[in-house]
């Protein structure tokens, strides 16, 4: 079996101590250790085997613990009737997650911080609970009386992270339509298929944003996308930065009108299915066009509420910030689920190193933020810009959290040592748009080791199988899910058929997810990678996250990107393309040398054929590095699809090694 999988160099992390471990009192102050012990469990592996066994005992105890809003009460918690692909979830109940949001916007939490946003020039804005809700009622009901929005109508959000955006989240989980958001670097043939694909007759759109103190329009796009949409549509214009090029009086409306109307306005929120869509999530795969996975009340919002509860240990007092954006799944899953556990969440529209690299820890500080996620690229950028140590002191921190990626040691031991200063744990997280959330992660309970997770997220019956779908241990294999959850996706609209494709149908009753994975007895996981970044060097697989590790611990190298180049002689040879840290000194042979020095670490056989120095890689918004698009850079071939990039214009900076027939 080993000749199918990659070689790892993950067996040195469990041969060492955790690099942290759980306070003695852990069982009894942190909010998951309160929950096993209202259930009388022992430990969080019992909870994982319980909910495993009894996915429904599990849930229903789950949104006990939340509170759950129910209009009406379920009968059935969970119906797998239709197999597990189409698992119902609290059959017969209605409900609606802004019901959470209305419940504290009108009791103590009335007054308490829900979102403060912050803008790249410095400007704060803040919502308290009751603010929010106000503000919801007043765009839902102008939603409602002036475009007729109801019920399961699609509406997109082109969004900076600002306050407006989760004004609009709440409004239109109120009036029970469906969120379609859209990253806010799209281009118009991003945003078009998107639109017509979701069948979008309204757009909620920003003027535009600040990048590096530059204005950079989004209305503009949208109306290039608007001149050539199948059907008349309706914008509505955040006057975000006070200026706009175009103006259409048929089609645009500005949103300071919208709330102006109906002060104190009432309306009710509606009551719906707990499968009723409240968002529709589009992810790019690697061949095709975009996947938008359909996610209702009574999952997304739940599994997002949950997982910040056990995973990151959120509740009231805590201060949130996720560095991403509304277009992607975390932007809605930290501003939905992070108001469902009556927290403040902080929202950032700019560059995370304007006007330096200590932005986001200043950023943090000015906020007393508890809790801070950031993606394992976008800390090495900063490690490179802000040398040994970020220089702001971060003593609200008492979480941190990553996802996107797997780590390198170095940076994994910079953001705990210097960020977190040795006593926040990283609670890594891995999972999805289609998971509604993570498959694996960390807890407060658990001891942590370098670069790896505590296991499956409570809830989420992972396993590591072989070529024939059976568990494994302490070997690498692929991630799969053996029970439904809340938070998963109900099928990609309108292509029931590609949902079943892409994740049931390789074994029955199991979601493959895609990623290579090991389970270690010592109690810590890994993800190696994607299955379709493994590269195959000399007949063996291996993840690039490997060769990029021994890379990124050269002072020289800020980032990295190993994908596999078609060899003549040898099937598949390693390319390495690096980003160098500004100002560091190579010398003549400081390729050979770093060449060397994989073939040192790895063996001989995954020595990288080239190594090239490129001036970026091309990244999502909360950094996380396409390897796919940059092989096809390097091959000379199509990237395809695009749209998720942030700089995408790094992709002129990699230079084809395909070689003249």
């Amino acid at each position: 079996m080993n000749e199918h999988r990659p070689a790892a160099a993950w067996e040195q992390w469990i041969n060492r101590e955790p690099a942290w471990t759980p306070a003695a009192d852990a069982y009894h102050t942190t909010r998951l250790g309160q929950f096993l012990q209202e259930l009388e469990l022992p430990s969080v592996q019992a909870l994982r085997e319980k909910a495993e066994k009894d996915p429904a005992w599990f849930w229903q105890r789950v949104e006990q613990g939340l509170q759950w809003p129910w209009f009406r009460p379920y009968h059935t918690v969970l119906d797998v009737s239709r197999t597990k692909p189409w698992a119902q979830w609290f059959v017969g109940g209605t409900t609606n997650w802004v019901a959470a949001v209305e419940r504290q916007a009108g009791g103590p939490m009335a007054q308490v911080e829900a979102i403060v946003a912050e803008t790249e020039s410095g400007e704060v804005s803040t919502w308290t609970y009751g603010k929010l809700m106000r503000q919801a009622r007043i765009l839902a009901r102008s939603l409602r009386e002036r475009w007729d929005v109801k019920r399961g109508d699609t509406v997109g959000l082109m969004l900076p992270m600002i306050g407006e955006a989760a004004v609009a989240l709440v409004a239109l989980g109120l009036l029970g339509a469906i969120a379609v958001p859209l990253f806010s670097g799209y281009g118009e043939d991003a945003i078009r298929q998107r639109l017509i694909d979701a069948e979008v007759r309204y757009v909620i759109v920003a003027d535009g944003v600040m990048r590096r103190g530059k204005r950079v329009l989004m209305k503009t796009v949208i109306d290039r996308v608007m001149d050539h949409m199948p059907w008349s549509s309706h914008v509505l214009v955040v006057n975000h930065i006070g200026q706009v090029e175009g103006w259409f009086p048929q089609r645009d409306f500005w949103w300071n009108d919208f709330m102006d109307d109906h002060e104190g306005a009432t309306i009710p929120i509606e009551r719906l299915l707990p499968n009723s869509p409240c968002l529709l999530l589009y992810t790019s795969g690697t061949t095709g066009k975009p996947k938008g996975t359909v996610h209702g009340h009574g999952g997304f919002p739940l599994k997002a509420a949950q997982d910040l509860w056990h995973v990151f240990d959120v509740g009231p007092g805590d201060v949130l910030w996720w560095m991403t954006d509304l277009g992607w799944m975390m932007g809605p899953w930290a501003i939905i689920g992070g108001l469902i556990r009556q927290s403040t969440v902080v929202l950032y529209d700019g560059a995370p190193d304007y006007p330096g690299p200590r932005r986001v820890w200043e950023l943090a500080q000015r906020h007393g933020v508890s809790v801070l996620g950031l993606a394992p690229t976008l800390i090495r950028g900063l490690m490179a810009q802000s040398g040994s140590t970020p220089e702001v002191a971060l003593s609200s921190l008492r979480v941190l959290g990553s996802t996107g990626e797997p780590w390198d040691p170095d940076s994994w031991y910079w953001f705990f040592r210097h960020v977190g200063q040795s006593r926040c744990p990283i609670m890594n997280y891995s999972g999805g748009t289609e998971i509604g959330g993570g498959i694996l992660g960390g807890t407060l309970l658990e001891p942590l080791y370098p670069c790896a997770f505590s296991g499956p997220v409570p809830g989420m019956a992972a396993k590591v199988v072989d070529d024939w779908g059976k568990p494994v241990r302490n070997t690498v294999g692929e991630l799969v899910v053996s029970q439904p959850w809340p938070g998963m996706t109900q099928g990609f609209w309108h292509d029931a058929d590609r949902y079943l494709e892409t994740y049931w149908r390789r074994w029955s009753g199991q979601w493959v997810h895609g990623d290579w994975a090991v389970a270690t007895d010592c109690g810590a996981w890994f993800v190696l990678g994607r299955t379709d970044d493994t590269l195959k060097i000399a007949g063996k697989r291996i993840g690039p996250a490997e060769v990029e590790a021994v890379l990124l611990a050269d002072a020289t190298i800020a980032e990295a990107a190993v994908v596999g180049i078609p060899d003549p002689i040898k099937g598949e040879v390693l390319a390495a393309f690096v980003v160098v840290v500004p100002e560091t000194v190579t010398s003549s042979d400081w390729s050979a040398s770093l060449m060397d020095r994989v073939a040192e670490a790895l063996g001989k056989p995954l020595r990288p054929t080239y190594l090239v120095a490129v001036p970026a890689l091309p990244k999502t918004r909360n950094g996380k590095i396409m390897r796919r698009i940059v092989r096809s850079a390097a091959l000379g071939e199509p990237a395809g699809d695009v749209s998720g990039l942030d700089n995408p214009e790094a992709l002129a900076g990699i230079p084809c090694l395909r070689k003249p027939v």
